[in-house]
């Protein structure tokens, strides 16, 4: 497989995410996908509890026919995944960890149980207002989670974290959502800004 390479994926327009159980059946589902098209590898890892990430991205019809592959050759092992066309301008450098940060009217946060739920999530918040992603964290170090926030002003913050919990309820991997109107700067959460 590929090393992962995350800044190097910035701007391509399509993204596909497996999440494995398995960490070896992750090594033949990740092997299958690069083999069968020249996608770019973004992720590539194994996150608590026992789960592996492979992230891919690049052209729409590449990404497709990778992410296939991906899934024919994962069987039983998916935990979630993900095929996103069209990827909103924001998620790739949230996931890379280049998200802008900075003060914010109001704050979102939204927990899913899974990593394809957070990014599908978090591209459905971005797509929905004029917010600002402001972190993501995918899997490590929190249970195989996935969590953003995202700022804007109230309005726009409640109606990109209702577009998010929907995205995230319709593949049954919602954990909570917050909104905090006006979040004190001296505790931000462990969230950059």
């Amino acid at each position: 497989m590929a090393p992962p390479d995350l800044a190097s994926g910035l701007n391509d327009p399509a993204i596909a995410l497996i999440e494995l159980s398995s960490i070896a059946r992750a090594m033949r589902v990740g092997d299958e996908m690069v083999k069968r098209a020249e996608c770019r590898v973004l992720r590539a890892e194994p996150v608590s509890p026992g789960k592996y990430l492979i992230l891919i991205s690049g052209e729409v019809a590449v990404v497709d026919e990778s992410y296939r592959a991906g899934l024919d050759a994962a069987g039983e092992h998916i935990v979630d995944r993900l095929f996103l066309p069209g990827v909103h301008p924001q998620v790739l450098p949230a996931i890379a960890g280049l998200a802008p940060g900075g003060g914010v009217d109001s704050l979102g946060a939204v927990e899913t149980a899974s990593v394809a739920a957070a990014i599908a999530g978090a591209d459905a918040a971005c797509k929905a207002t004029p917010v600002s992603l402001l972190e993501m964290r995918l899997g490590s170090g929190i249970g195989g989670k996935g969590v953003f926030t995202i700022g804007g002003s109230l309005a726009d913050v409640e109606a990109s974290v209702d577009a998010a919990a929907c995205a995230a309820r319709e593949r049954g991997m919602l954990v909570h959502t917050e909104v905090i109107p006006r979040p004190d700067p001296a505790f931000r959460g462990g969230i950059r800004g």
